[in-house]
């Protein structure tokens, strides 16, 4: 390989020397060049690192006879800050004033426009076949605004490159902002092979900054040629305007040596000789570019700072000015005092002018804030510890069995507290640093004017940490306190409230946020973690930068802050607490205790007591058993009273008969993706929802992490990470950008949030706590088997969702899927949200049917055979139930050869011809009786055929009828089917009276 650059390095001499004899034979009849004529370069380094010196015309062919070359300095070799390499002596000379040198770097502090050898690249994320999609991003691009570069707004990826050769090992280093997380920023290199070099990921993804503040990156780089990217691509998910990155004072480290000097641009100026650097002009002072000093402006004129120009002052209007509320004096009075906005550019001895309003009559200073007490000088001092009060007499001490309620309670503003501070910043410079971000206004607080309308106006609230009060203090729930704030917006433009917290002084991350007007409202932010927090308030009237005031009546309102359990806050009241039992109190203690996980404080007796069983701590209070609140339907809580949760059974009774459902197949942890879906412009994003349904003890098994926030803030430490960063729910969601096709070593995860902290219950109803399942969201139900709804909240409050965000998980039988099953959103609501609010999931599984009992199969006998009768038992169909009892095993019965049926209609038909057969014997022999009566009354008539005259019609007394037939028992009928039978063998002998005396023998 060596050998071959070499080679290579003497054909460039052999073909440089031929140029050079065929030039000087053509150049011998030309004037002798000056030092005006040509300019020195020096070659390129060889293997041994050594260069010469060569001198180069500006116009060739114009002169003869150029200094001969001369070995060069070497190749290492580099002028310190503030100094140039003089190419004719190869010598370091000192910069002159008016100009500045970084030695061995570069930098670019200059945007008014994009410096020779940057370029802004603009590529669209998912280009789609069509011309349209193509051009989308042709008008995103890296805006110059004078001292800083500006991001792209829209979901273009926008790269800024500037590729440079070092000599040597350098950096590149850089300030920025970075507040919006709606926006991917990162910055990396490539050779110039274009393939990128390898970079950790805490310099490829750049840290969040707050708004307002300036950061610097810096990462080192190899020699040789390195192309930098500052890329960022928007992420406009639900239309909401981003924060633009800002990036100014770009400086490497490691190029070549420096043969000029940097002039300073205008606005700037360096007054000695080899400076490093240039400094901006003071206000009302102005610079040309290469200026060694400023010059003042007229009287009549203004300037800001690092202005290149001055301009003429306006007349004095009402926006120049803002109000104050003093301090209260010894008499405990109060006024309203008039102040000029700082730096004052107004004119106020001219045609039109408004003069400064005069001071406002004096009055009553409000009252301390809770926890506070007045002294004779009308000042406001906290309570000592352990005593209480309301603000408006002096400070008690707790009663016995009471202990105070530390906190910070804020409602009356005269003087801002010693733990709050205000202040300005603006995007560009720090021309609002003097000005004073909010001022008091007695019963609220509210805007400052500040210097410019897209200043943000900041507001900081310092807690040292949080101490949960004993009675609280056995308790294992996520609430350490809890901050909540009344505030008010007036905004005619596109004004923006953030409320930002800083955990453990490493990273502001943004709460929340309110655009445009906003009602009087109330906003409540739990704090989950024990550690020492900053809330930060900050303001901005419009994002768009300018340097002129138009929207100074735009204001926000804040009325009161109030925020629980901190570490040394003041008592504005006393709480009952749990006193030790009576046998071990000392004599005269009545010291508070803790009480165990999932204990109370019993109003009577002031001692601790468990809570119910399936009841769970409200999280506020422990005082009385109704501070045990009970958990919703199908649901039970954890041993520690913090928290309801399902254990995965649930049972339903219908129609006389209970249903037992097992849902421990659907207890780990299951995943939705929803997408891929695309914003305005086409980017191509991905909900993921990670579900933990049932299960674990109540633990909230679903996590979800924002990984480039993660990687940025590696050096937190991983428990702040996982604070900052992750989200622990029983339901969460984040928003994916995916690799594919963006240069993307993974995908990017963003946005995290929890759907879902709060378990309410789970019930075959459509309602539960305010929140609706909506079933028309998803198809009928066709099974005869319920769905079963879980019902979760979130307990922070966001600025749409008053209470909250919710989610409801239906859980529906289907024997087609398997056991871990699917998990879908609404077809209209691909988001799985149709109001922002509540989320709503359908989750079909063969596991979620509920438990077979013996109403879900039926028995089926088969045909006899050999003596033998099988009955076999089969699920019912469609089969909708799982686990539970088992199919009885198939039995088998002895049977007879003629079937139950054909036995049972011949003895029927033997019964009736039995019956018949004796019927038609009974009624034969009536009549036979019959005809025996009617021949012996024929016989017995006289031969004039005429019957006998009876002799009397009635019987005398005791005699009894001779023609009767007297038995001497009744018989049977067997005892007729006898006698029938025996008719024809023997006779019957019947002695007949009558008026003749005759006797007949009837044989």
């Amino acid at each position: 390989m060596r050998e071959e650059s070499r080679g290579f390095c003497f054909l460039k001499c052999f073909l440089f020397i031929i140029s050079a004899r065929q030039w000087v034979s053509a150049s011998r009849n030309l004037r002798p060049c000056n030092e005006t004529d040509y300019y020195y370069e020096y070659t390129e380094c060889d293997s041994a690192g050594s260069r010469w010196r060569v001198a180069i015309p500006h116009n060739l062919g114009t002169c003869s006879a150029l200094p001969t070359p001369t070995r060069g300095t070497d190749c290492s070799f580099s002028c310190a800050a503030g100094e140039f390499l003089e190419m004719s002596a190869q010598q370091c000379t000192p910069c002159a004033a008016g100009s500045y040198s970084l030695g061995s770097g570069v930098r670019f502090d200059q945007w008014d426009t994009i410096p020779a050898g940057f370029t802004s690249l603009a590529t669209y994320m998912d280009p789609g076949p069509s011309v349209e999609e193509s051009q989308a991003c042709n008008s995103s691009s890296w805006t110059p605004q004078g001292v800083y570069l500006e991001s792209s707004r829209d979901e273009c990826t926008v790269s800024l490159v500037y590729a440079v050769h070092l000599e040597k090992q350098g950096s590149v280093s850089f300030s920025y902002q970075y507040p919006d997380n709606n926006i991917f920023f990162e910055f990396y290199v490539q050779n110039e092979q274009c393939q990128e070099m390898a970079q950790t990921d805490d310099q490829k993804w750049i840290k969040l900054t707050t708004n307002g503040e300036w950061d610097t990156h810096t990462v080192n780089l190899k020699s040789g040629t390195n192309i930098l990217y500052w890329r960022t691509t928007g992420i406009l998910v639900g239309g909401k305007m981003v924060k633009p990155v800002l990036l100014r004072n770009i400086q490497i480290e490691g190029v070549a040596y420096t043969s000029e000097c940097f002039p300073c641009r205008p606005g700037w100026f360096s007054s000695a000789p080899g400076s490093s650097s240039c400094q901006p002009c003071p206000r009302n002072t102005s610079s040309n570019k290469g200026a060694a000093s400023c010059t003042p402006c007229p009287d009549t004129q203004y300037s800001h700072e690092g202005w290149s120009q001055c301009k003429e002052r306006p007349p004095c209007s009402e926006k120049d000015y803002f109000q104050i509320h003093t301090a209260c004096d010894s008499e405990g009075k109060t006024q309203v005092m008039y102040r000029w906005v700082e730096p004052r550019i107004c004119e106020q001895n001219v045609t039109g002018a408004v003069a400064l309003p005069p001071t406002g009559e004096r009055e009553a200073c409000p009252p301390c804030n809770p926890g506070y007490y007045n002294t004779n000088d009308s000042t406001c001092f906290p309570c000592p510890p352990g005593t209480h009060s309301d603000g408006t007499s002096v400070c008690e001490d707790c009663p016995a069995g009471t202990e105070p309620v530390l906190g910070y309670e804020y409602k009356w503003w005269n003087v801002l507290p010693s733990n709050m501070k205000t202040s300005c910043f603006n995007v560009g410079n720090s021309k609002c640093d003097d000005m004073n971000g909010w001022e008091v206004a007695g019963d609220h607080i509210r805007s400052g004017a500040g210097g410019s309308d897209n200043d943000y106006l900041i507001l900081n609230l310092l807690v040292p940490g949080f101490k949960l009060p004993t009675s609280l203090a056995g308790m294992t729930g996520t609430e350490f306190g809890r901050i909540t704030f009344v505030f008010e917006t007036i905004c005619s433009a596109d004004c923006e409230l953030y409320f930002m917290m800083d955990v453990n002084r490493k990273s502001t991350t943004v709460v929340e946020s309110w655009e445009g007007s906003k009602e009087r409202q109330s906003y409540t932010h739990i704090m989950t973690r024990n550690a020492s927090v900053s809330y930060t308030w900050a303001f901005q009237r419009t994002n768009q930068a300018q340097d002129v005031r138009r929207y100074i009546s735009d204001v926000v309102i804040l009325y009161s802050v109030s925020v629980t359990n901190v570490q040394d806050g003041v008592a504005s009241a006393c709480r009952a607490c749990a006193l030790l039992s009576q046998s071990s109190q000392r004599s005269g203690s009545s010291s508070c205790i803790p009480c165990p996980a999932g204990f109370y404080i019993d109003r009577d007796t002031n001692r601790c007591q468990e809570c119910p069983p399936n009841t769970y701590l409200s999280g506020h209070h422990t005082y009385g058993e109704d501070a045990c609140l009970p958990c919703g339907p199908g649901s039970k809580s954890n041993k520690e009273h913090s928290r309801c949760y399902s254990d995965c059974s649930f049972s339903h009774t219908e129609n006389n008969r209970t249903l037992t459902f097992d849902l421990s197949s659907l207890s780990t942890v299951a995943s939705l993706t929803i997408g891929p879906s695309f914003t305005s412009k086409g980017t191509k994003y991905l909900h993921v929802f990670n579900v933990s349904l049932c299960g674990h003890q109540g633990k909230m098994a679903a996590v979800c992490t924002d990984n480039v926030t993660d990687i940025a803030n590696k050096d937190m430490g991983s428990d702040s990470t996982q604070f900052v960063n992750s989200v622990d729910s029983f339901i969460c969601q984040s928003t994916i950008i995916p690799a594919d096709g963006r240069g993307f070593r993974m995908a990017l995860a963003s946005q995290s949030i929890s759907l879902a902290d709060t378990f309410l219950g789970a019930t075959v109803d459509s309602d539960l706590d305010g929140i609706n399942t909506r079933p028309e969201l998803f198809s009928d139900n066709s099974k005869t088997i319920p769905d079963i709804n879980f019902f979760y909240r979130s307990t922070q409050a966001t600025g749409s969702c008053q209470r909250g965000r919710s989610a409801v998980m239906t859980i529906r039988c289907n024997p087609e899927k398997t056991d871990r099953g699917q998990l879908t959103v609404p077809s209209a609501c691909p988001a799985g949200t149709c109001d922002g609010c509540t989320f709503h999931f359908l989750w079909e599984s063969g596991s979620a049917c509920p438990r077979c009992t013996q109403d879900d199969y039926h028995q089926i006998e088969g045909a006899c055979k050999g003596g033998a009768q099988e009955t076999l038992s089969v699920w019912n169909e469609p089969k909708l139930c799982i686990k539970g009892i088992s199919l009885p095993a198939k039995s088998s019965a002895p049977c007879e050869a003629i079937a139950l049926w054909l036995k049972v209609g011949v003895g029927g038909g033997a019964f009736l011809a039995v019956l018949l057969v004796s019927l038609t014997c009974y009624f034969w022999k009536k009549n036979k009786r019959l005809e025996y009566k009617y021949s012996r009354l024929v016989m017995s008539a006289n031969k004039e055929c005429e019957l006998p005259v009876a002799d009397s019609c009635a019987l005398a007394e005791g005699e009894e009828p001779e023609d009767d037939v007297v038995y001497s028992h009744k018989p049977s009928l067997l005892g007729k089917l006898r006698a029938i039978a025996n008719k024809g063998d023997s006779s019957e002998s019947v002695q007949l009276k009558s008026s003749q005396s005759e006797r007949w023998v009837w044989g």
